[in-house]
């Protein structure tokens, strides 16, 4: 009989086992989802899944939440640092959170690895990640204010639970209910990807199948060279500020990005020091942030795999708001990873224009939580708003969409006001709030919730309410973002405030900036703006130079 695992292994042999190692981590994605509890995971589909080789490198990673990376990266790391991989066996789970010691990029974010067997062999790991929505009502001084911190340590021992550290987890959650089923929904999906990663080993062999994924990582890395190569070589650089509502004034943040034949350098010289608000990131969230520029750019179409990353080169100082380090606090890390992206298109901007986008919108954020009056249970809400996406050089932004790290869905109207005690008063597209260009930033939302029969602590805000998403090649900004609170309602402290029932919070995130001159937009783009009221007669006049 022909040994599978000395098989000749011909291109179309790795073709096929590299797109099962992508369909796996997509299923389990959707297990996820489809077993979840809560809404922000099932509904707005705050979760990401991996697959790792033996020795730790990402073959595969469905395309959900991009950040996401970061966390995924951080926990496989540090169990091969500190632990002992020979006393891992089939079953074994491991769990983390922790920003500083392997387990994310946030508290929230909630990791769980397990390792999968074959013929009594280690031949790779799976990963899943899903966002908690928990842990709310917490100063944001330093981490150990954010929430609890779990390094990864094993939670199942050989398939068998540990209930005193589960116990432990849940005792320092605020929704411990959503969170045993939201866990039980992530061993559901990593133990799916156990077996399908098992069954294919059994079809073609462990060796054959260990032996395809590493192919897929040179043939990813060979491709992610031929991109860059296609970059001119040069030294590029962009500054902009940023502003968030979680600290005073604005930062000043500059990108440099050197192209040296088919390898590519980011830094981020001279980045602000850590400071004492939650917009920090780890070094891991740092990668995965420019992990996900380098790929817009190069080719989006490349498989988010370990040898992707091997021509990317990413530096930050040790220390600043970039590249922290403990005990700084990070939990809005996506709030500057934003504008990075920005600045990383921004940077690129003359010698690949087709490529690249106008600022998007930023990190908005709304976060409510309290005593629900129907269950007597405490309740988070939780949800990540929507903007413009800036344009490109050929075509207008999207509107009212996620962008750039973030990536999470809309959560509908229904779910959030049959799960939660609030009522949607408003749900809109925002007129003129796109830049004007000759192609339009994507318009952004509004989103008026209402808090019914209780009090409410609500966390608002984000980025951009001072420095708007900037326009390239002449295009305009676009709409900058801001919190809006119904009448008599008392103004909020760095985004923190409580809500009285029958009070009202609105989300306005921002708008996308414009790509090219407004008055070289074609009429018929213009007439249709104004007709569909994407802009006003006013902006149609006086911007555009429609005469009407």
């Amino acid at each position: 009989m022909l040994d599978k695992a000395k098989t000749q292994l011909d291109p179309i042999t790795v073709e096929v086992i590299g797109s099962a190692l992508t369909t796996i981590v997509e299923e389990m994605g959707k297990a996820i989802i489809r077993a979840a509890y809560s809404t922000n995971i099932k509904e707005r589909q705050d979760c990401s899944t991996a697959l790792f080789d033996a020795e730790g490198r990402t073959i595969a990673q469905a395309e959900h939440i991009p950040v996401h990376l970061g966390s995924l990266l951080g926990i496989a790391e540090h169990v091969f640092k500190n632990h002992d991989l020979s006393t891992v066996r089939p079953g074994d789970v491991f769990v983390g959170n922790d920003a500083y010691t392997g387990g994310g990029t946030h508290l929230n974010d909630i990791v769980f690895l397990e390792p999968i067997f074959h013929g009594g062999k280690l031949v790779a790991w799976v990963t899943n990640l899903a966002h908690h929505s928990d842990f709310v009502d917490r100063g944001h001084a330093h981490i150990f204010q954010e929430g609890l911190r779990i390094p990864p340590v094993r939670l199942y021992r050989e398939g068998v639970l540990q209930e005193d550290l589960m116990q432990l987890i849940l005792l320092n959650c605020q929704v411990p209910r959503e969170r045993i089923n939201d866990f039980r929904a992530q061993m559901a999906a990593n133990r799916l990807g156990v077996q399908r990663y098992q069954a294919l080993c059994d079809k073609y062999g462990a060796e054959t199948v260990r032996a395809a994924g590493a192919q897929v990582l040179d043939y990813t890395e060979r491709r992610t060279r031929a991109g860059i190569a296609q970059i001119p070589d040069g030294t590029y650089s962009f500054r902009h500020d940023f502003d968030s509502n979680l600290v005073d004034g604005v930062m000043d943040l500059k990108v440099v990005i050197e192209v040296k034949g088919d390898e590519i350098f980011v830094d981020f010289p001279d980045a602000p020091e850590q400071v004492r608000a939650p917009i920090n990131m780890v070094y891991t969230a740092l990668l995965a942030t420019v992990y996900f520029a380098v790929k817009a750019v190069v080719d989006p179409d490349l498989p988010a795999n370990a040898g992707f990353h091997r021509p990317i080169h990413v530096s930050a100082p040790l220390g600043s708001v970039l590249n922290s380090t403990p005990p700084a606090a990070v939990y809005s890390r996506t709030d500057i990873g934003q504008r990075l992206v920005d600045m990383i298109f921004a940077a690129l901007a003359d010698v690949v224009p087709e490529r690249i986008a106008a600022a998007s919108t930023g990190g908005t954020l709304l976060t409510t939580s309290g005593i629900h009056p129907r269950t007597g249970r405490f309740y988070v809400y939780n949800e990540m708003h929507g903007g413009g996406m800036g344009a490109r050089a050929d075509k207008d932004g999207l509107d009212g969409v996620q962008v750039n790290t973030t990536n999470t869905a809309n959560l509908p109207i229904e779910a959030l006001e049959i799960e939660h005690p609030v009522m949607v008063k408003c749900y809109e597209l925002v007129q003129d709030s796109g830049g004007a260009g000759q192609y339009r930033g994507g318009m952004t939302l509004r989103r008026r919730v209402e808090m019914l029969d209780h009090t409410a602590r609500i966390s608002a805000g984000g980025t951009n309410s001072i420095v708007p998403p900037f326009g390239l090649k002449g295009g305009q900004d676009g709409l900058t973002a801001r919190v809006e609170l119904s009448p008599g309602a008392k103004p909020l402290d760095r985004r923190a405030g409580i809500l009285q029932p029958g009070e009202w919070v609105g989300m306005v995130a921002a708008g996308g900036g414009g790509f090219g001159d407004p008055k070289k937009r074609d009429r018929a783009l213009v007439e249709r703006d104004l007709r569909e009221e994407r802009i006003s007669r006013q902006a149609a006049v006086e911007i555009y130079g429609l005469k009407l």
